[in-house]
């Protein structure tokens, strides 16, 4: 029996939620259906995508491996839906776009490559760098859009922007350490922990008021602009790091497992989006730029309304 559509649409949701009652309330049906879509999935694949927990779910490394081709196969079937719909653009144009480092890689990349099959005649220019100044850039006409994260955004009154995704902070731990078997953890349990930090975007500042809530001078062992090194040095057992989940990985590059737990109190979120200057006439290109970004968030966020 080949899977289906409605299968990776759970399939998606239970991964990115930990849990099938995370994944039942944000797809909006029953948590028995959901259980039975990843256990027909499983069999159909013959492979083991979750190991089951207590406290949820985690997604193995055959699933992590399988989730990408998901997501592709979703995103695939929705540039189908547009070109047969007569969506999609013959016309040229120019896009100039700008990404912050956190997202490049996890949110651009895919759109990207999206947007590339649905309008091949545009031609895009694309630069990475810091939030201020890409905001900078596009308050002075500079660049039409930038994916970047706008839950610290600075000048609101002149620039325009639309949420794709919002990722909580999670704690990464190495595999067996004590605190991965901890009912509750709270931000003073990892107050003296050795901390991996990651100096991108606004995730240095917030870790450090994180702590300072609570009277604690962070105990930094590393600073990094890599995501993967924090990867393989929260692996190899050097630290422990706050990040949002949004580029949680359960493996690093050499194969060790990095466990994921969720931290008591109020934590601040990011948020990932679409950023444009208030008020411009923006060019099509960039009108199906956004379009497009905000269908990928809609095939990822529910199933269609045939249930498949």
């Amino acid at each position: 029996m080949a899977f289906t559509i409605r299968q990776l649409q759970f399939f998606i949701a239970v991964a990115e939620q930990g849990t099938v009652s995370g994944a039942a309330q944000n797809l909006s049906i029953s948590q028995s259906s959901v259980t039975e879509a990843i256990k027909e999935l499983e069999g159909d694949l013959g492979v083991e995508l979750f190991e089951r927990h207590p406290r949820g779910l985690n997604i193995t490394h055959k699933g992590h491996q399988f989730l990408r081709h998901a997501t592709k196969i979703l995103a695939d079937v929705s540039d189908a839906r547009r070109a047969f719909s007569g969506e999609q653009a013959a016309a040229g144009g120019r896009l100039q776009l700008g990404v912050t480092s956190l997202v490049a890689g996890y949110v651009l990349s895919d759109l990207l490559a999206r947007y590339r099959r649905a309008y091949p005649g545009v031609e895009i220019s694309a630069i990475e760098d810091n939030g201020d100044y890409l905001e900078h850039l596009l308050v002075g006409g500079k660049l039409d859009i930038a994916v970047m994260v706008t839950s610290n955004l600075r000048d609101r009154t002149a620039l325009q922007s639309e949420i794709l995704e919002v990722s909580p902070y999670r704690l990464w731990l190495p595999l067996g350490h004590p605190l991965s078997s901890a009912d509750i953890i709270g931000i003073s349990d990892i107050a003296s922990e050795p901390l991996i930090m990651l100096t991108v975007d606004e995730i240095e500042e917030n870790t450090g008021k994180l702590l300072a809530a609570i009277a604690a001078k962070p105990h930094v062992a590393f600073r990094t602009r890599s995501v993967e090194a924090v990867r393989s040095l929260v692996a190899t057992g050097a630290g422990v790091a706050l990040l949002p989940d949004l580029v949680y990985r359960p493996w690093s590059l050499e194969g060790d497992r990095i466990e994921s737990r969720d931290i008591s109190g109020s934590l601040p979120v990011v948020q990932v989006g679409t950023v444009w200057r208030r008020g411009s006439g923006l060019p099509q290109a960039a009108r199906d730029f956004i379009g497009l970004a905000q269908s990928q968030r809609m095939v990822r966020q529910r199933p269609d309304k045939n249930g498949r």
